[in-house]
């Protein structure tokens, strides 16, 4: 259910195979790195939907809502020994017109494979034959011109770069989808997590919740520590990853142009702070229903929280 156009009807899903990127940005967060932001890729499906909108044959048509399947994701990454932490791989810049070298901004990228499919969204309740390969043509197209998560597109799949499927025939993605992993919510498992930690430690909150999940213990098995084991409360739990879900506004709401310095002064503004959660890697033949592994952007006004959520 898309909370951008809740009164248009999901006629289908578009499947973009394989797609190939590199360069895209891998810290996610503050505090998370690894995978691009959910947000890089809601994004660049809203990017895409404006794009499609501004066709003329394809005008009435929306896109909304993403689900994520990753074969393959490269952080570029380095540390000099075992015994030391991972540092980012740095581009080195061209040097500058008087000769000094150029000043190093540090950046978190990563190269990655993944297969999206979309929602699309339109006032009639089918489309014809034309209109579907006039919209899987240009998406092609059109995708390999923009940026997801801050990476650049350089290959898609040769076979069916881009397909169509009805909204009835959704669970044929599943076997389009192997072998990759798909993103999930799971909330429910931090809960579950967070009620573990207030049993041993009243004051425990979700934050401790997750920052355990990233925790491995070390415990030795006798005195001498001659052997040792590893636990982790993930254990039995999945391949639970933290993750962001949106921004929590933490000022007031600016009118366009109040706000100096802003990135666009042609829209309000305002500060906020990363929410943070759980999210699960899944196997698609795990997924009852693949309608509830699609990522909605959500606004609530009367919160001031900026999410993506899946219904």
């Amino acid at each position: 259910m898309s909370f951008i156009y809740p009164n248009l009807n999901c006629v289908g899903y578009l499947l973009l195979n394989r797609i190939q990127i590199i360069n895209a940005n891998a810290i996610s967060s503050p505090l998370t790195y690894g995978f691009p932001a959910i947000t890089g890729f809601t994004g660049a499906v809203h990017a895409l939907s404006r794009k499609i909108s501004q066709i003329d044959t394809l005008a009435d048509i929306r896109l909304d809502g993403v689900l994520i399947a990753c074969f393959d994701c490269q952080p570029q990454i380095y540390r000099e020994s075992s015994y030391k932490d991972f540092t980012f791989v740095q581009t080195r810049n061209p040097i500058k017109k008087d000769g000094k070298t150029s000043a190093i901004v540090e950046e978190g990228r990563c190269h990655l494979s993944v297969s999206l499919a979309i929602g699309v969204y339109s006032e009639q309740y089918m489309l014809d034959e034309e209109q579907i390969e006039r919209l899987q043509d240009k998406v092609a197209t059109l995708i390999r011109q923009q940026r997801i998560a801050g990476g650049s597109v350089i290959k898609l799949s040769h076979f069916e770069p881009v397909r169509f499927y009805d909204d009835s025939a959704l669970d044929k993605l599943k076997n389009q989808l192997l072998p990759a992993f798909v993103l999930m919510d799971a909330f429910d498992a931090l809960q579950a997590i967070t009620k573990e930690q207030q049993a041993q430690n009243p004051n425990a909150t979700a934050l401790d919740a997750l920052l355990e999940t990233a925790t491995l213990h070390h415990i030795p098995s006798d005195d001498l520590g001659s052997e040792w084991s590893i636990t982790s409360i993930k254990t039995g739990r999945g391949w639970l990853v933290p993750i962001p879900v949106g921004y929590q506004g933490i000022s007031p709401r600016f009118e366009p142009g109040q706000l100096q310095h802003s990135r666009n002064a042609d829209y309000p503004s305002q500060y906020v702070e990363a929410i943070y959660s759980l999210g699960k890697w899944v196997f698609p033949h795990s997924i009852d229903d693949l309608a509830t592994a699609f990522w909605y952007q959500q606004y609530k006004p009367s919160d001031n929280l900026y999410l993506v959520t899946q219904t």
